[in-house]
């Protein structure tokens, strides 16, 4: 089993985010410390400039039922929240929210942010714990605010692994085809006691194991997952500010995942920057030779809203075969699936 989401519905609704359930009146939490996530995903219709994403957010397990004047809850879709703090959202903690002045904050991790052309995992760790509202400063960027908005990626493409991941069978993971993505949240000693000290990637596709790629950054440590060292020595290569580690790194993640996070499956464009950030060079404006700023292939000119809403309204992207287990469980190396079925 699984879901599909469709770009442009027939009735002309653009991109669309959903929520696994628990029940009918409760989200599913997911507590994945010393544990493994595993799925299924074709994004071969996805263009530059879309963005599915399969992603971990701490909002409330009764979506805020009960609180202040809050008596729809989970059921109804609503308590969302994530590290942007997004001010778009028009009924929160049980008050109107039309006019944009409130954001709504919470620790994120993004398993999965992806077209078929990059990909990128990120952690972003978060000062407050639960859903947060913010106003002013608190809703800001960088050491201001109280999220890591932009967090710690491993995008191979921006790690300076420009064939790994692409469009046929020249790269390391072919897009054109299903991919199985297995993300393992390992502790320091191995236990679920242990803090989180490393979120590790491999794939699976057509039976064959595929590691996560190496880094190859200067000033960067050869390696293939995330760890506070990776962070660090990455936001020094890129000459960025370190707001992962000043919001407490995988520790603050690690107890996060022990609390409980709930899962988000959208499939969404971008009006603010072409979806840039995950696919094309980022900032805008910078040199695409200057380290970091080039984080996929595509060059922004075809990734504006109106563009793919008409060129590309029939793109979708399917999650199938959600799993997960103890590390090692869920998938094995020639592709085998086990663990903890959900959809």
């Amino acid at each position: 089993g699984g879901v599909e989401l469709q770009f442009v519905s027939e009735g002309g609704n653009v991109g669309s985010r959903v929520y696994l359930t628990d029940g009918e009146e409760s989200y599913k939490v997911f507590k994945l410390k010393n544990r493994e996530f595993a799925f299924d995903v074709d994004v071969a219709s996805l263009p530059c400039g879309l963005n599915g994403a399969l992603y971990l957010v701490e909002m409330d397990e009764a979506g805020g039922k009960g609180t202040r004047n809050n008596e729809a809850g989970a059921e109804f879709g609503i308590g969302y929240c994530d590290a942007q703090c997004p001010r778009d959202i028009k009924w929160m903690d049980g008050e109107a929210n039309a006019d944009g002045h409130y954001g709504i904050c919470c620790i994120e991790m993004d398993i999965w942010e992806a077209n078929r052309r990059a990909s990128a995992f990120t952690a972003h760790p978060c000062s407050i714990k639960g859903g947060y509202r913010c106003e002013g400063v608190d809703c800001g960027d960088g050491d201001k605010g109280v999220c890591d908005k932009d967090g710690c990626d491993f995008n191979a493409f921006r790690m300076g692994q420009e064939h790994f991941y692409g469009m046929g069978q020249d790269f390391a993971v072919d897009t054109t085809k299903p991919i199985t993505v297995v993300t393992q949240f390992l502790t320091t000693d191995g236990t679920d006691q242990g803090d989180l000290a490393e979120i590790r990637r491999f794939y699976v596709q057509e039976g064959r194991f595929i590691a996560n790629a190496d880094t190859n950054v200067q000033g960067v440590p050869v390696g293939n997952s995330i760890t506070d060292a990776f962070c660090s020595a990455q936001k020094r290569a890129f000459q960025t500010s370190d707001s992962h580690a000043d919001k407490g790194g995988l520790k603050t993640m690690g107890e996060a995942l022990d609390r409980g996070l709930v899962l988000v499956m959208s499939l969404w464009d971008d009006g603010a920057t072409q979806m840039r950030w995950l696919d094309s060079s980022f900032p805008e404006g910078e040199q695409r030779g200057k380290p970091g700023v080039a984080r996929g292939p595509c060059d922004g000119s075809t990734s504006s809203p109106a563009q793919v809403r008409q060129e590309h309204s029939s793109a979708s992207v399917k999650y199938t075969n959600i799993t997960y287990g103890e590390i090692g469980s869920t998938t094995s190396a020639d592709g085998r699936r086990a663990g903890v079925l959900l959809v």
